[in-house]
């Protein structure tokens, strides 16, 4: 029987939430969009950020009567970053992102403080945020945990931990997976109390869909945690027009009209898109293999090369990475700063995606059919990888094996234009492999476009978390 007080029947009425992302434009993007999501269905959302931050939603985030914004005071001075420099995105060395994360963690105190004086019926927060439980657990609140992973990453963060990382063989999972390289030790320290703390929340959500990750990998992962996951993704697709998907995150450097002005020139399936994400820098040597490899394939290209700020080469056309009239022998496109991903990999002149497997650029190339080529630098993409090329075989590996902790280090190894270009012509120079991958990324566009649409089954997911969530609201302590 539904839940009332007086005449009020709390099922009936809109839940509040508080959302919590951390300050990364793979954690803060897709977290956002979740929120669009609870926003639409008539549910009153607040995210609680800080105001560089608040500045990149208020593009980002649709104009919505159920979302508003609440910003608390970012502690730059305190850790010793600008004023303004509130994102990982907004540095490009370790130094300062260990200050953002630094800082961000300084939050908890007015962000508790907020929360606490206006407390909503569900904190739903990055699993960077430990604090988030004993908050929520003092509101007698349910806690939705979000990490910005796939469920087959954290499975094999899980698997590698109960054997003691005892190599780079993942043992426990419905499929025998061989990473390229080991975990670095300093980040499965870093890991694992997050990802226990994760553990003690109401749930975690997923920016995937049930299809991709796999029934078989939430069955092994509700059954070794037993904890429950909801799917309700790919979050990039409730962006219906292209200036929505344009707006997501920074701004871009270049004009969505020049981009896809550029792009309506080109026959289908002619382009490579190349692009690494917002916090991996390549060193310039690295940069010249990709380079030599990309003119020695023939393809035309898009390419985004993160901008190096605050150095004297920011607008030097003429950069050291780059061989000797690179640019005026090749007819691709060079974008130095952010780009309008989403619109890019939706066009039909692109081919083929040369990405790091962050899981933001993964999903998105799925959700629009592209098939990838993979290049994994640091966090949880190495086992993205492994879905991708093992798992559901939708792209193919340029063969990395350094594993960094974070995007902004020196590697050691470098990897050269030989081999990238081989990967590269597997996918772009067709063939039967190439065009049996193209087949199966194409049929899991088809499929993540319905699990968003009413009856698929992220739109399902969503429906069950929110009957869930309004029944538990029904059984909070009188005295909270």
């Amino acid at each position: 029987m539904p839940t009332t007080m007086g005449s009020l029947n709390l099922e009936e009425c809109p839940l509040k939430f508080h959302f919590i992302p951390y300050p990364a434009p793979g954690h803060m993007i897709p977290l956002c969009d979740i929120a669009t999501l609870f926003a639409s269905h008539g549910h009153h959302v607040t995210i609680i950020t800080t105001p560089s931050n608040a500045e990149i939603l208020l593009k980002s985030v649709p104009s919505h009567q159920h979302i508003s914004l609440h910003t608390v005071p970012f502690p730059s001075r305190q850790v010793g970053l600008p004023l303004g420099v509130e994102n990982l995105a907004s540095v490009n060395n370790v130094e300062n992102s260990y200050k953002v994360h630094q800082a961000t963690m300084l939050l908890q105190l007015p962000i508790s403080k907020f929360v606490e004086q206006d407390a909503p019926d569900c904190i739903v927060a990055d699993f960077m945020f430990l604090w988030a439980d004993e908050l929520a657990n003092k509101l007698h609140v349910p806690r939705l945990a979000f990490n910005g992973f796939s469920l087959f990453a954290i499975c094999a963060m899980e698997s590698l931990k109960a054997h003691s990382y005892e190599s780079s063989v993942i043992k426990g999972l419905p499929h025998c997976i061989a990473l390229n390289a080991t975990p670095p030790e300093a980040l499965t320290e870093f890991m694992e109390p997050l990802l226990e703390t994760e553990l003690k929340s109401y749930g975690l959500i997923v920016n995937n869909f049930t299809e991709l990750d796999g029934e078989e990998y939430i069955e092994h992962y509700e059954k070794t945690t037993g904890h429950k996951a909801w799917h309700l993704g790919p979050v990039s697709l409730i962006c219906r027009t292209t200036q929505e998907k344009a707006d997501r995150g920074q701004t871009s450097a270049v004009s969505v009209d020049e981009c896809l002005s550029w792009l309506n020139l080109k026959q289908p399936n002619s382009v490579l898109y190349i692009c690494f994400g917002s916090l991996c820098h390549f060193s310039d040597k690295q940069l010249y293999e990709i380079a030599s490899a990309i003119e020695a394939s023939g393809h035309q290209f898009i390419w985004v090369v993160p901008e190096k700020k605050g150095t004297a080469e920011r607008n030097d056309r003429n950069e050291k990475w780059m061989p000797k009239g690179f640019e005026e022998r090749n007819t691709g496109m060079i974008i130095r700063g952010w780009a309008p991903q989403v619109v890019i990999l939706g066009h039909p002149s692109i081919s083929a995606f040369l990405t790091h497997c962050g899981w933001n650029s993964t999903v998105e190339a799925v959700s629009a059919g592209v098939p990838m080529i993979t290049w994994p630098v640091h966090d949880e993409q190495f086992y993205n990888e492994k879905l991708i090329t093992q798992v559901r075989r939708i792209g193919v590996e340029v063969g990395a094996e350094e594993w960094s902790i974070i995007g902004f280090m020196e590697r050691k190894k470098l990897v050269g234009r030989d081999i990238i270009e081989k990967a590269v012509r597997r996918l772009m120079d067709g063939g039967i492999e190439a065009d049996e991958i193209r087949h199966r990324a194409q049929e899991y566009a088809v499929k993540a476009k319905r699990a968003v649409q009413e009856g698929g089954s992220s739109h399902k997911n969503l429906m069950a978390l929110i009957d869930d969530l309004k029944r538990e609201r029904g059984y909070k302590p009188l005295d909270s």
